[in-house]
């Protein structure tokens, strides 16, 4: 998303599109009730999951090194992004896209 290889990856670009969509309209319609929605929209992260569609961990890293930081971001980058639109601390805020996708643009 965000400037994310989008012919390479169309399903993962138009879902992601899709989930931002939804988790605003979702928001918008359990604000009554007190539910926040939010989302995390991260960029390129390996996962254990990407070798058995044939994604290799070293895609990963040669892709790591086209973004701003030119680092591989890992799962734990993730947990306090989650975390934190989770908590109280974030209690004002419903409808939010975090994108995470190491300086290479967002949401």
């Amino acid at each position: 998303m965000g400037g994310m290889a989008t012919g390479i990856f169309p399903s993962v670009i138009s879902t992601k599109g899709t989930i931002m969509i939804f988790t605003k309209g979702l928001a918008k319609q359990s604000a009554k009730k007190g539910i926040r929605v939010n989302t995390v929209a991260p960029g390129s992260f390996w996962t254990p999951l990407q070798v058995t569609g044939g994604n290799h961990q070293e895609s990963c890293r040669n892709l790591a090194r086209t973004r701003r930081w030119a680092v591989q971001a890992s799962m734990q980058n993730l947990q306090v992004s989650t975390i934190l639109l989770a908590s109280t601390e974030s209690g004002y805020a419903t409808g939010q896209v975090f994108g995470a996708a190491g300086g290479y643009g967002g949401p």
